[in-house]
Formats: structure tokens, C-alpha cells, sequence
């Protein structure tokens, strides 16, 4: 499938991400919240109108006298993009719409399949989601690929990739992935797709300006989002904070609490029959929770030092239950917040396991609608 391309100028990315920070407006409003003149909004909002990016809704309460005002919103037929990862064996697909909404979350079991292979299934499952769900016909805006490792360069062309996934690794993947799929392929890192999703489906856009999202999966990375910006780095691997934990040691990881649970003799072989297998384990996991806070601890004060978050937030495919309790154990230790500023916090995502699918399908939206730096 052949994605479309959204030819939009600075003014029109303004006004989408303003809407989609602070919902439905009247032009009137709008306006006057990005301090240009009625006319100029008209025109921006006609344009993007007819491209079927933007829609008119019904007023909430008809005026005493006048026209009626009549709000517009980010419309969700503006289009749909897909999104995917893949690591333990497991294909995760998202489809979501041009508001951010979720259209499709499925996963299936694949072993370790090579770029070609992958393409090759996520091509299909696309083709079939999409008549499913009434999307043919419906402007395609694209993929993207959340990549469990960092990239080995800005641009994106090469990753280094878990050892789970041998031949992702040091090759040029994304010029595979473009050649197998027949379009343009948005790779990320899995964290930093994983910050995507918290920012436009998580409830973060127009709550917070910064926040770092600190994702805790196969390995430990983070996303950094400034102002709807995702910080890349110099050569793309900003957030790589697993090298800060020695690999030989014990990491506060989805895969870890999983290995220190297998050691005490319980069954579970991943997070998809946690509740029902760790029962009897709790103390297990209680302990597991205190070191892995502990661990965290430094980590999370060296964020708040260099971005000075509005919050931190934990993504994981793990039990709400567990991190929830994990992010209490943070807030309750020292946490080097700024004295002259209100304390932020450190909270779970609501996206689950879903966010890195979510975020990779949100690549080619952020990519079209973002402002530049």
C-alpha cells in the first residue's frame, strides 16, 4: 500500500495540533488562541477542510441571537496509518485514525521472522484489518515499525537491534522494509514510540508540555517529548538508558521480574498469563518492586535534573496492578523535584502493553502534522 503524502504548510500544522491539544473550538476561538486574524483562520480551516483533515461539529447550544458557532475538530476520516513491532515472537499490529484514535490492536505469535518475512505478514494482516474495518477507499497515511534496539545513525537507515531479532540487526532496514512493503517505512525505537502513544492517546497533549516516557519491556529505554517534539540526539539514541545498567547484572525490566519469578519456580513465561500464574508469588514480586525502584530511583532524579518534566510516565507491558505499585514505591522516595516549582509526578500509562504498536502507527501522523523544530 502507497502512502498518501500531506503536503501541509507551517499555519496548518499550527492550527491541527492546537485543536488536537485542546479539542473541538469555534473559529472565533481559534483565532484568537493563535493570535491571527478571522479571515486567515477561515482560510487555513477551509483548506484543511477540504482535505478532510478537519471537520465542522454540530454546536453544543444554539445562540440566543446570531449565526450559530460552530466548532471544529481534528477529523478521524482524514485518514488512517498502521503501526507494528515485533520482539519475543510476538507481531503486534495497530490501525489508528487521523485524531489518534484507535481503529484495530491485534497480536499473533511469529517465532523470529527476518525483515522480508516480517513485511511480508504485516503487509497482509494490513490488507485484511483494512477490509475489516471499512478502510478501503480511505486515505492511507502510512507505516511505521516500532524497533526494539537504537538506531546506529540519525537518519534511521540501520538499527541495533535485540538479539531475539538476528536479522534486524546492522543490516539497512529500512530500505528492506521500504522494498518489501512498496512505501515509505517510519522506523523508531520502541520507548520512543512508546512516547508517541502517551502523547497523543495517552492524555498528555495540552496537559503537559514536557514529558518523559520510560518504558520498561524486553530492556529499559525512554522517549522524551519537548513541547511535541520527540528529542532524537545526535545520532538518534537519545534515551538509550539501558546502557546504564550493566548488562550482566540485573535490570528493573518486564523481562526481569519474569526471569526472578521462573527462578522461584513459578510457570510464567510472559506478561499475557501473568495474573493468572503468580498467584502465591507476591512476595516475589514485592521484592522484586523494592529493588527495582531502588534502581530506578537515580534514574528517574537524572530526568527530572535535565528536562525538568511536567511528568514522568511508565509504560510496560506489565499488570497495571505491578507498575502502579512500582511508580508509588518512586513517589514516595526521594525524588529531586525543584523546590520553587510544584512537584510533578511519577505515573503508569493507561496504553499497556498497546503503547509501542499505538506510537509506531502514530509515526507517520506525527511526521505529516508536526512543527519543526
Amino acid at each position: 500500500m502507497r502512502a498518501a503524502r500531506l503536503n501541509l504548510v507551517s499555519e496548518e500544522k499550527r492550527l491541527l495540533r492546537h485543536m488536537r491539544s485542546k479539542g473541538p473550538m469555534p473559529r472565533t476561538e481559534l483565532a484568537l488562541s493563535l493570535q491571527v486574524s478571522n479571515s486567515s483562520l477561515t482560510k487555513l480551516s477551509h483548506n484543511l477542510i477540504s482535505l478532510g483533515l478537519v471537520e465542522e461539529l454540530a454546536a453544543a447550544e444554539p445562540p440566543v441571537r446570531g449565526r450559530p458557532t460552530v466548532p471544529l475538530a481534528v477529523s478521524p476520516a482524514g485518514g488512517f496509518a498502521a503501526g507494528a513491532t515485533v520482539h519475543k515472537g510476538v507481531l503486534e499490529i495497530a490501525l489508528v485514525d487521523f485524531a489518534g484514535g484507535v481503529i484495530s490492536l491485534t497480536s499473533e505469535q511469529v517465532g523470529a521472522p527476518d525483515p522480508i518475512e516480517f513485511a511480508n505478514i504485516l503487509e497482509q494482516r494490513i490488507s485484511e484489518l483494512s477490509l475489516k474495518h471499512k478502510l478501503l477507499g480511505m486515505r492511507f497515511l502510512g507505516i511505521g515499525v516500532g524497533v526494539p534496539g537504537p538506531a546506529v545513525s540519525r537518519k534511521g537507515d540501520q538499527w541495533h537491534t535485540v538479539k531475539d531479532l538476528p536479522g534486524w540487526r546492522d543490516v539497512p532496514l529500512r530500505r528492506i522494509l521500504d522494498e518489501a512493503l512498496g512505501t515509505s517505512v517510519l522506523l523508531e525505537n520502541d520507548a520512543k514510540a512508546a512516547a508517541l502513544a502517551e502523547y497523543y492517546s495517552g492524555g498528555t497533549i495540552g496537559k503537559a508540555a514536557t514529558v518523559v516516557v520510560i518504558l520498561l519491556g524486553y530492556g529499559i529505554g525512554a522517549g522524551v517529548i519537548e513541547d511535541g517534539h520527540l528529542i532524537k540526539g545526535e545520532f538518534g539514541s537519545a534515551g538509550d538508558v539501558g546502557r546504564l545498567y550493566p548488562s550482566d547484572l540485573p535490570r528493573p525490566t518486564t523481562m526481569d521480574l519474569l526471569s526472578v519469578l521462573q527462578q522461584a519456580g513459578c510457570p510464567v513465561l510472559s506478561v499475557a498469563q501473568f495474573e493468572e500464574l503468580t498467584a502465591g508469588y507476591e512476595d516475589v514480586i514485592e521484592q522484586w518492586l523494592d529493588r527495582a525502584a531502588v534502581q530506578l530511583e537515580s534514574l528517574v532524579n537524572s530526568a527530572i535534573a535535565w528536562f525538568d518534566p511536567d511528568e514522568i510516565v511508565f509504560s510496560s507491558p506489565l499488570p497495571e496492578s505491578i507498575t502502579s505499585r512500582l511508580a508509588a514505591r518512586l513517589n514516595a522516595l526521594s525524588l529531586r523535584w525543584p523546590h520553587y516549582r510544584q512537584h510533578g509526578e511519577v505515573r503508569v500509562s493507561t496504553l499497556g502493553g498497546s503503547a509501542i504498536a499505538i506510537g509506531a502507527a502514530l509515526l507517520p501522523i506525527h511526521a505529516a502534522t508536526a512543527l519543526l523544530a
